[in-house]
């Protein structure tokens, strides 16, 4: 079997030392652009590759980071997953993906994986710390984490976000501009800033439209297509049903439409709906969903640019979020209601 090549094979072909090699692999700034990239292209023409292990051992770094998140079923996360592998594979990390399905013990599982040396840094998605941690990040404040999309109230962490209240609120105006004045929303799990945000933001515009929000309008979801279901159910067995829904992501909206065909209700024709998070399957989807769209591959870019400046040692500001933008995608599931002339009544 032929030997592995070693750091020495490639020094000796570079006609430098394996000092030198070590630095240009590590992109050190002591060896000069010209010689990093020369050395570079002898290790791919040589299929060099490190010995992890020797490695983590001198510097006492696993060279991998924990991407955490609630559901590695939902579709959402995929592109965020690559996203952040993308980026960290261009700086030598591999990336491992927690799945916490909202327990507890889960959560503080993976957080214990990163105390413990087992991953270098975390991308954390589930809006939650370990039980115990307390609600201001307690003793996570120090750890190399950044949260992205879902907030953290009085964290110190740093964070990537997309503007909910700003969001939603452009969805529930879509739909306000077609004439609905009975609108009702499916919230995600309440009490997480994630979810009242967007709450806000439905709220929000049905304020400045002067429309009242009649009671059991609003029924809180977890944000899984079975709650969707249940909460469509709860809401068409009012007296005086809503003639459109705001749904606070994609996969619940999924369930509200399967509950309506079983109701027997036309979407839009009777009902309209719009989503949150814009999945690859509301395209697909019939009638398609009119959805707020995330950028999801860029969510998981920045969040990982955003670990790698600390796990480097450089000076981030927790208070300074980074906002990246969202857009309202208008498809076949949104429409005027049903008679509706233009004309205020």
């Amino acid at each position: 079997m032929r030997e592995r090549p070693k750091i020495k094979d490639i020094a000796v072909k570079a006609g430098v030392s394996v000092a030198t090699v070590s630095r240009a692999l590590a992109d050190s700034s002591l060896v000069t652009a010209e010689t990093r990239q020369r050395i570079r292209e002898l290790a791919r023409e040589l299929n060099y590759r490190p010995n992890v292990s020797a490695r983590n051992l001198r510097t006492r770094k696993s060279m991998a980071v924990l991407l955490v998140v609630r559901d590695v079923g939902n579709p959402f996360y995929l592109d965020v997953l690559k996203g952040v592998e993308a980026t960290a594979r261009e700086a030598g990390y591999s990336v491992l993906m927690g799945n916490t399905e909202n327990d507890p013990a889960r959560e503080t599982e993976y957080f214990n994986m990163l105390r413990d040396g087992h991953a270098d840094g975390m991308i954390l998605m589930t809006g939650k710390l370990p039980p115990g941690s307390g609600s201001r990040a307690g003793g996570w404040s120090h750890q190399p984490v950044v949260v992205a999309l879902e907030m953290i109230e009085g964290s110190s962490l740093p964070h990537v976000q997309i503007d909910n209240v700003g969001a939603a609120r452009a969805a529930v105006e879509h739909l306000i501009s077609l004439g609905h004045r009975r609108i009702a929303h499916i919230s995600g799990p309440v009490p997480e800033p994630m979810s009242l945000n967007r709450r806000e933001g439905y709220r929000l515009a049905m304020g400045e439209a002067d429309l009242d929000i009649p009671e059991g309008y609003e029924v809180r979801g977890n944000f899984l297509l079975e709650s969707g279901q249940e909460a469509c159910r709860r809401l068409f067995a009012l007296p005086e049903p809503p003639t459109a829904l705001f749904v606070a992501n994609d996969e619940m909206a999924y369930g509200a439409v399967h509950e309506l065909r079983r109701l027997g209700c036309d979407v839009p024709r009777d009902v309209s709906i719009v989503g949150f998070d814009d999945l690859y399957l509301s395209k697909a989807f019939y009638p398609p969903l009119t959805t707020i769209s995330q950028p999801r591959a860029e969510i998981g870019r920045t969040a990982m640019d955003l670990l790698l400046k600390i796990l480097s040692g450089e000076d981030v500001d927790p208070g300074d979020a980074i906002v990246l933008p969202t857009a309202l995608n208008i498809r076949s599931s949104t429409a005027p209601p049903h008679g509706y002339s233009g004309r205020e009544t």
